[in-house]
C-alpha cells in the first residue's frame, strides 16, 4: 500500500526527509512587522531572528488555508497521515479537517487520517517518524491510526525558554497562572497537557538549572526509556541541545537520539536560544 505523510511546517524533521517524495511540508506563514515570509525552504533562521530581535512588533504566525490542505492530499497513494501544531497553538489542525472535508466532497473517499499533534516541532516529527515505521509492518490504516493515536497521547513535551514574549504576546500562555519576571533570571520549565495546552511545571534560577529542572521531569514522568527516541530542538544554541542530552544520558538511556534546528515557526515561539524536548 501506498502512502503520503504530510506535516505542517512547525514540525522539526531530519533534512534527509526535505526531498522525500513521501513527504509534503505545508508551509505557515511568518511576520515581524513589515517582514513577512513563508516558512519553507527559503526559511533563513539567522535572519529571521535578526528581524525579531531589532522589531518592536511582536512576530506572528498565519496557519496553511484548508485550500492548500486539501491540494496536498491530491496524490496518487492510498493512505495519508496528516500531522499538525496543537490545535489550541494554532488554526493549522482545523484547516487541515476542513481540506479532508473538501478533498472528500470534491474527490470521494481516501483514507486521510489528521493527528492534532497535541505539541509541535520535535512533537510532530515523533508522530511523522512513527507513522513511517508503522507503514512498513503491514498493519491495516484502522490499526495504524489507532498506535498513532495511543503514541500521542503518551509522548511528552516539555521545553525551556530564554523569553517567553512571544507566546504571552501571542496569547498562548493564557492557562498559566503565574509567571515571574525575566529580569530576576528565573527561568520557567514549560510542558504540554494532554489536550496541547501549555502548562509551567516549575522553575529555576538560570538557564541551566532549568534545563536540569526539566531533565529530572522527564526521567520521572517517562517509562520504559530505553524503547523511546529522544527528540531535542534547540533554537541558535546547538551547546545547549547537547548539554542536555548528556544530562539526559548520565541517568537514562534511549532508542536513538536526534538534535534538530528550529525552523521558522518554532524560532518564531522559542525565541533565541530556545529548547524543545519531546520523548
Amino acid at each position: 500500500m501506498s502512502y503520503k505523510i504530510v506535516v505542517d511546517s512547525c514540525c522539526e524533521l531530519p533534512d534527509e526527509y526535505r526531498n522525500n517524495p513521501l513527504v509534503e511540508f505545508v508551509p505557515l506563514g511568518l511576520e515581524v512587522g513589515s517582514y513577512q515570509i513563508m516558512d519553507d525552504e527559503n526559511f533563513d533562521q539567522a535572519e529571521f531572528l535578526k528581524q525579531v530581535a531589532s522589531s518592536s512588533s511582536c512576530p506572528k504566525s498565519s496557519c496553511p488555508s484548508p485550500e492548500v490542505y486539501k491540494n496536498s492530499y491530491k496524490a496518487e497513494v492510498d493512505r495519508i497521515y496528516v500531522v499538525t501544531l496543537s490545535a489550541p497553538l494554532s488554526g493549522s489542525y482545523n484547516s487541515a479537517l476542513v481540506g479532508k472535508n473538501m478533498y472528500h466532497e470534491e474527490f470521494g473517499p481516501k483514507n486521510i487520517y489528521v493527528s492534532d499533534s497535541r505539541s509541535a516541532s520535535v512533537g510532530e516529527a515523533q508522530i511523522a517518524l512513527l507513522a513511517m515505521e508503522l507503514e512498513k509492518e503491514n498493519l491495516s490504516f484502522e490499526q495504524i491510526v489507532e498506535r498513532l493515536e495511543a503514541y500521542r497521547d503518551e509522548m511528552k513535551t516539555y521545553f525551556v525558554l530564554d523569553n517567553l514574549d512571544t507566546l504571552r504576546k501571542n496569547g498562548r500562555l493564557t492557562g498559566v497562572k503565574a509567571l515571574v519576571a525575566s529580569t530576576l533570571n528565573i527561568k520557567p520549565v514549560m510542558g504540554a497537557n494532554k489536550e496541547g495546552n501549555i502548562l509551567q511545571l516549575g522553575q529555576a534560577i538560570g538557564i541551566n538549572k532549568a534545563l536540569a529542572k526539566m531533565v529530572d521531569h522527564i526521567v520521572k514522568d517517562v517509562k520504559d526509556t530505553a524503547k523511546k527516541r529522544l527528540m531535542i530542538s534547540h533554537c541558535n544554541c546547538k551547546e545547549r541541545a547537547e548539554y542536555v542530552k548528556k544530562l539526559l544520558l548520565d541517568k537514562a538511556e534511549f532508542m536513538e537520539i536526534l538534535i534538530l534546528d528550529t525552523r521558522g515557526i518554532s524560532s518564531m515561539y522559542a525565541n533565541d536560544g530556545g529548547i524543545i524536548v519531546t520523548v
